[in-house]
C-alpha cells in the first residue's frame, strides 16, 4: 500500500468515526506552502494530503500534529511547524527530521526527509533526543500515511 492510499483510508477512518475522531479544517495550499518554507521541509505527499483534508486531526489518544493556526497564537504555524523548530533550538533535533507527533514512548515520532523513496515520501523514526547517534531509535513506518492509518486502526478496534 503507498502512503497516499493509507492517507485517503485515514480520511475515510475519521470521517466514519466522527463520534471518537477530530479533526480541523484542512490547510489551503498556500498555509502549507508557509508550513514548509518556515521550517525549510517538503511534505511528502501522505502527509499534505491529510493536512489538505484536516490540518490537523486526532483519534484518541493519538494527536497528529499536523498544521492549525489558533485565534490566541495569531498568525503563528502551530503543529509540526513549531514543534519542529522547538525541537531544534531545544534538543538540538537534526534539520533533515520533521516532528509529526510527541509521544510518551519515543519522545518524538518524526519524518526522515533525508531518506525519500521513489514516491517522495520519508520514513518515520521514532526519536529522542537521549539516544546517541543522532537520536534514532527505529523505524515505524515507510510513510506517514502508513503510520497513521495503522495508529488510527488500533485506536477505533
Amino acid at each position: 500500500m503507498t502512503g497516499i492510499e493509507a492517507s485517503r483510508q485515514v480520511i475515510d477512518l475519521v470521517r466514519a468515526n466522527e463520534d471518537s475522531a477530530r479533526h480541523g479544517r484542512g490547510c489551503s495550499p498556500d498555509t502549507i506552502a508557509r508550513a514548509e518554507r518556515e521550517p525549510g521541509l517538503t511534505f511528502p505527499p501522505s502527509y499534505r494530503l491529510l493536512v489538505e483534508e484536516f490540518g490537523t486531526w486526532d483519534v484518541a489518544p493519538t494527536e497528529f500534529l499536523g498544521v492549525h493556526q489558533t485565534e490566541a497564537a495569531g498568525d503563528v504555524l502551530l503543529g509540526s511547524v513549531t514543534e519542529t523548530l522547538d525541537a531544534r533550538a531545544d534538543v538540538d533535533m537534526p534539520p533533515e527530521l520533521m516532528v509529526v507527533l510527541l509521544d510518551d514512548v519515543w519522545s518524538f515520532a518524526v519524518l526522515d526527509t533525508s531518506q525519500p523513496d521513489e514516491d517522495g515520501e520519508y520514513p518515520v523514526f521514532a526519536w529522542n533526543p537521549g539516544v546517541l547517534d543522532g537520536g534514532l531509535m527505529e523505524k515505524i513506518a515507510d510513510s506517514l500515511g502508513e503510520f497513521a492509518l495503522k495508529e488510527c486502526q488500533q485506536n477505533l478496534s
